[in-house]
Parts: C-alpha cells; structure tokens; sequence
C-alpha cells in the first residue's frame, strides 16, 4: 500500500467515524455532535463567556454561536448577565442541558483533542503542519463551522 493510499484510507476512516458519532448523538439525543460538544463543555464549569467557549472547543467565536443559538432554542443552554459585570453573558447548562450531558455517549471532538494531546510536541506540530498544507492545497476552507453542524441556522420560510 502506498502513502497515498494510507493517507486516503486514514482520511476515510477518520471521517466515517466522525459520521458514525453525529448519528449516535442524533438518534440517542436528538442533537448533532456539535452540539454534545459544546454541552459537555459547558457542563464542566458553572458558566462561561462565549469566548471562553470558543478557546474549548478549539474554534472561532461564530462558529460556536451558532451552535450555542440552537441550544438555548432547544432550552439546554441559558444566557445571563454575570453578576460582577453586566455587561458580560455567560453560558450556563439548564436543568434539561444537565441531564443531556448525564446520559450522552463520548464525545469525539473531546477524544480527537486527548489522542492529539497525548503525541510528543514535535509529532503534533508535524501532523498539524502536514495536514493543513493538504487541506490548503486542495483549497479546503480556513475556518470550517464545527463538525456536522451548519454555518447558518436554516431559515424558516414564512407563507403569505
């Protein structure tokens, strides 16, 4: 088997599993895995600003609002004021955001990050070097929205 091939084949395997998780998360808890990722990040501090979210969940602030924007929707996530400084939202679980995380499967974002982690500093900048210059070379987005999560929440058409 050539590099290429190993490559391809690892591509494959890495994206199939990724697919396997999101319908899991789909069919045992009605959310995308996007979405369970964020929640158990949520759930491991009382409440956090949307950057701070952001930073945990290794993406851009925009991404992770609109995935946020779904929760609070679905009544998992609330926003408020922090007391110390109104002008400051924090995130916080619900009571029904709780339970969710309770009863969720693994999170595969969270295990990606840990197997990533637990390589040498030199393999991971190696790996991250080699596979954003794949990803730049077939001219892959810069900043994707999370994983098997939309952009954009769809609109809802309105009947005249």
């Amino acid at each position: 088997m050539t590099d290429s091939q190993r490559v391809l084949d690892a591509i494959r395997r890495l994206v199939r599993h990724l697919r396997v998780a999101d319908r899991a998360a789909q069919s045992e808890l009605g959310l995308s895995s996007a979405q369970l990722f964020v929640l158990s990040e949520l759930g491991k501090t009382p409440a956090i600003s949307l950057g701070e979210l952001a930073d945990r969940t290794h993406t851009d602030q925009s991404s992770v609002s609109v995935v946020v924007a779904r929760l609070v929707d679905t009544g998992l996530v609330q926003r408020e004021r922090a007391g110390e400084d109104a002008r400051r939202l924090e995130l916080s679980l619900t009571r029904a955001g709780r339970g969710v995380v309770q009863r969720a499967p693994g999170v595969m974002q969270e295990e990606i990050v840990q197997a990533v982690e637990r390589m040498p500093a030199a393999e991971q900048k190696r790996f991250a070097d080699s596979f954003n210059r794949l990803l730049d070379d077939i001219g892959a987005e810069k900043k994707p929205p999370m994983l098997f999560e939309d952009e954009k929440p769809k609109s809802r058409k309105r009947k005249s």
